[in-house]
């Protein structure tokens, strides 16, 4: 049997793809680019167009990271990079559950209880202060620093 013949047009799509997945790894700060664990060539890349501020040297530059991008397996480096800005569902579900933990560990003081059990590890001191401080915003009527606070607290302990 013959190889399944793809159109120019097809092709061309499937570059301009993987030029636009360069172009938002250039984007992103150099910290999460070492969490992407990429090939280092790419890497070298990325980090250079990260430097280069002509437009034409960057669009040329974002071709090449396109064309390097064809040599390494695309999907999970998309995958990673929409846990990364939030996009994918996972990522969705977790934004969720910890929201409905800092709900619950401030309207329920056994929740707390609770959330000792499900993460062992976590500073309960810490977020019994962050927790007492957020309340004392929300009956105070100022901006919610505390609030915010607790929730990434929240997101750090469920790593």
């Amino acid at each position: 049997m013959q190889d399944e013949i793809v159109s120019k047009t097809k092709r061309k799509q499937e570059m301009h793809a993987l030029q636009a997945l360069g172009a938002a790894l250039v984007a992103l700060p150099e910290s999460q680019l070492g969490d992407l664990s990429l090939e280092s060539r790419l890497y070298e890349a990325v980090l250079a167009a990260k430097r280069i501020r002509s437009h034409e040297a960057k669009r040329r530059q974002i071709q090449y990271i396109g064309r390097l991008m064809r040599e390494v397996d695309a999907e999970p480096i998309r995958e990673r990079l929409a846990t990364i800005e939030g996009h994918s569902a996972q990522a969705t579900a977790q934004h969720r559950r910890l929201e409905a933990w800092r709900e619950r560990l401030l309207a329920d003081d056994e929740a707390l209880t609770e959330f000792a059990a499900a993460f062992p590890g976590a500073d309960l001191q810490a977020l019994r202060a962050l927790l007492r401080n957020a309340k004392k915003e929300a009956k105070e009527g100022k901006p919610p620093r505390a609030y915010r606070e607790v929730f990434r607290f929240l997101k750090e302990s469920s790593k």
